[in-house]
């Protein structure tokens, strides 16, 4: 095994200069959810390139397979997400984004990039391995169903289904080089909330005429959080966050609707289906002695994510491994959400973080932020831990 780590240190090395081109060309052409028709033909080049034959799944994603499938044989699974988000970069780099209003805000051309490495590093060592290997190009992580879902309703995880599937994802809280692990529940589920007050409004001095909706407003929100203050089992995490307020009145006039968006996040999914109930019985016992009406929708969003834990525990220690011990970090429990929850949801996964920042180097802006970046050097160590991932998961 000494050997092998070698000649994938050496090959991540190799092909670390080129994987950095194709990450700044992504970061240059950045595309949002299930808009990545110029990303996916650029990667479909790419395998080409490799020799590597790939599919179209849910429009703009991309699967195959290395090499020949034995179906007899263990699969491995490596995923990438592809889209951007609807961010101005204010960086001033060479590669910065060509689109006003776009921009890999979170890593994803990284990510993209990183598989492609992961893949020509295995394609030069196919004859060590012991089964198969799927790779998914994945688009729409941003953007509700999620890509995840679709690729999934599309087949991506059929002939053959996967024994196992990892991702990983850059990381500003981690130092670069530096890899983070979370056995079990990771990351939080997510749903969007829409609540909608309508009623009679009217002069703001005469508000016992009228159905003051401001006010009824801003008693839903109060209420709503006895869900988590009192509501909530006290072992679960759960967040209840309200971002947008419209209510289009004035200074002397209560107007006739006012119109809400938060968002409902929790580590539990019996737990979120009862959260549902009671913020729509909560939202409407308060309109109930009034006039006035309130529409509660509830837009059910990413799963849980939870990671396999026998599988990650041994990816800590293969990762060690590779890397020593004193680059491998536990992880904390996140409110954040990610669809590689969906994979997780039908077989076992592997989700894991990579750390990108250099202080001394001016990167260490977070996630979705406009001057957010990563310390390319960071990738060498990507690509060659998720190889070295796929190589060791296989020869189990």
């Amino acid at each position: 095994m000494t050997t092998l780590k070698n000649q994938i240190r050496k090959l991540a090395r190799k092909y670390f200069e080129e994987v950095v081109e194709i990450r700044r060309h992504i970061h240059q052409y950045p595309e949002l959810s299930f808009h990545e028709y110029d990303t996916a033909r650029y990667l479909e080049s790419l395998l080409h390139k490799m020799g590597l034959e790939s599919r179209r799944v849910a429009g703009t994603g991309l699967t195959g397979m290395l090499g020949m499938t034995d179906e007899s044989k263990k699969t491995i699974a490596l995923r990438a997400d592809i889209d951007a988000l609807p961010v101005f970069e204010k960086n001033k780099l060479d590669y910065s984004s060509k689109y006003e209003g776009r921009m890999h805000a979170c890593g994803h051309d990284a990510h993209s990039a990183m598989l492609i490495g992961a893949l020509k590093i295995l394609r030069d060592m196919e004859g060590h391995l012991e089964g198969n290997i799927r790779y998914i190009f994945q688009p729409g992580e941003e953007k509700l169903p999620g890509g995840a879902w679709e690729m999934i309703r599309a087949g991506v995880l059929n002939n053959p289904k996967p024994d196992l599937i990892i991702g990983q994802h850059v990381y500003p809280e981690l130092s670069t080089g530096q890899l983070g692990f979370k056995p079990g529940p990771y990351m939080a589920s997510t749903d969007e909330i829409y609540l909608t007050i309508r009623g009679k409004g009217g002069h703001g001095a005469m508000p016992n005429q009228y159905d003051d909706t401001v006010y009824l407003a801003t008693q839903i929100i109060q209420s709503l959080q006895q869900i988590v203050s009192r509501k909530t089992p006290p072992t679960i995490p759960t967040v209840l966050s309200f971002g947008k307020i419209i209510a289009n009145g004035a200074t002397n006039v209560i107007p006739d609707e006012v119109y809400m968006e938060g968002t409902f996040r929790t580590m539990d999914e019996k737990w979120r289906d009862k959260a549902h109930r009671l913020i729509r019985e909560i939202s409407r016992s308060i309109i109930r002695p009034t006039t006035a009406e309130c529409d509660v929708h509830i837009k059910k969003g990413y799963p849980v994510l939870k990671n396999d834990e026998p599988s990650t525990n041994r990816a800590v220690e293969y990762s060690k491994q590779l890397l020593g011990k004193t680059r491998i970090h536990p992880l904390e429990v996140r409110m954040t959400a990610e669809d590689f929850a969906y994979y997780t949801r039908e077989i076992p996964g592997i989700f894991y973080r990579l750390g990108i920042r250099n202080k001394s180097g001016g990167i260490n802006n977070p996630l979705h932020s406009s001057s957010f970046n990563i310390d390319e050097k960071a990738m060498e160590t990507g690509m060659a831990n998720m190889a070295w991932l796929a190589i060791s998961f296989l020869s189990e």
